[in-house]
C-alpha cells in the first residue's frame, strides 16, 4: 500500500517541466508563500492552479497527507479544471515560489497551446490509475449503478466530432455487447452517440455513459491496459476514435482536450471521495 500513493507530475512520461513552466509564464500571475503560509484549503472556492517554481508544499486531506509537491511541478488544477471548491489544502513546507493561473488565465492560455491538455491529462490518468488501484485493494470501490449518466460533450461538440470523423461514427453495439476488457490494451476511446454504456471495474458497474459521455480515453492518454471494462447497457451507437485521431483533435481542437480534461477530473473527483 506504501507504493500506492499519488504520483507527481514529473512521474508523468509526457510531463514536461520546461513546457509547463512556459504555459504557466506566459499567461500566468507570480506568487510567493512563507514556510507555514496556507496556499488553498479544503473546500475553498477558489479556481487558481499553480507550478511550482522554487520549494516544497504539502497537500492535505484532512489530516492525512497526499502528496509532497516539489520544483516543477503542478498542483491545484483539479480546481480550476472543474469549477468545484478545494479537495484538499495546500501549505508551504519551505519558503516558495510560485506561479499561478487562474480558470480564465487558464483557458486562454490553453487556446494557443492545446497541446498542453494532454500533459495535464496525463497528470490526472496517472492519478485516476493509482486511485482505482488503491479502491481495489480497499474493496472500496463505489457501486455506481444508482448514479445519473455521465455526458462529456454537448450536441454541438458531439456533431462537429462526428463531422471531423465521418468513417468512424455512429458504430453500431447490440445490447449486452462487451465493448472493451479491464486488461486488454486499448486501441480506441469511445463517444456514446445513443445509447448507454456500464463501465465496471472488478465486475463492478462504477459509472454509466450515456449520448456525449466518454469511455476509453485513459488508454489512449498514457498507452497502458485497459483499467475498466465496457458493456452496452441498451443498444448503442458509439464513436470509436484512435489515438492518432485523438491527438489530432486535442491538437486542433481545444473545446475537445478542455471538454476531456474536465471529464476526467470529474472522475478523479468522485473516486477519491471514496478513499479511506
Amino acid at each position: 500500500m506504501e507504493d500506492l500513493d499519488f504520483t507527481r507530475p514529473a512521474k508523468s512520461p509526457v510531463y514536461d517541466v520546461a513546457i509547463a513552466r512556459d504555459f504557466f509564464g506566459a499567461a500566468g500571475t507570480a506568487a510567493s508563500a512563507a514556510q507555514g503560509e496556507t496556499v488553498f484549503v479544503e473546500h475553498q472556492q477558489d479556481s487558481r492552479m499553480f507550478f511550482l517554481l522554487e520549494g516544497e508544499v504539502s497537500l492535505t486531506r484532512g489530516r492525512k497527507l497526499l502528496d509532497i509537491v516539489k520544483q516543477g511541478e503542478i498542483f491545484g488544477e483539479m480546481a480550476t479544471v472543474t469549477g468545484h471548491p478545494r479537495t484538499a489544502s495546500a501549505v508551504a513546507r519551505t519558503p516558495c515560489s510560485l506561479l499561478s493561473l487562474d480558470a480564465r488565465q487558464f483557458h486562454g492560455a490553453i487556446r494557443k497551446a492545446p497541446e498542453f491538455a494532454l500533459m495535464l491529462m496525463s497528470i490526472m490518468v496517472n492519478r485516476l490509475r493509482l486511485t482505482v488501484a488503491m479502491l481495489t485493494v480497499t474493496k472500496s470501490l463505489p457501486d455506481g449503478s444508482g448514479r445519473g449518466e455521465s455526458r462529456v460533450f454537448d450536441q454541438k461538440l458531439l456533431g462537429d466530432l462526428c463531422r471531423a470523423l465521418p468513417e468512424r461514427c455512429s458504430v453500431y453495439h447490440p445490447v449486452r455487447k462487451v465493448i472493451m476488457k479491464e486488461g486488454e490494451a486499448g486501441v480506441f476511446m469511445y463517444v456514446v452517440v445513443e445509447g448507454r454504456a456500464a463501465i465496471t471495474i472488478q465486475g463492478r458497474t462504477v459509472e454509466r455513459v450515456g449520448p456525449g459521455g466518454v469511455f476509453g480515453e485513459m488508454a489512449l492518454v498514457d498507452q497502458s491496459q485497459r483499467a475498466a471494462s465496457a458493456v452496452a447497457e441498451t443498444d448503442c451507437s458509439l464513436l470509436a476514435i484512435n489515438r492518432n485521431d485523438f491527438l489530432a483533435l486535442v491538437k486542433t481542437k481545444p473545446e475537445f482536450g478542455m471538454y476531456l480534461l474536465k471529464a476526467v477530473a470529474e472522475r478523479l473527483r468522485y473516486l477519491t471521495s471514496f478513499q479511506k
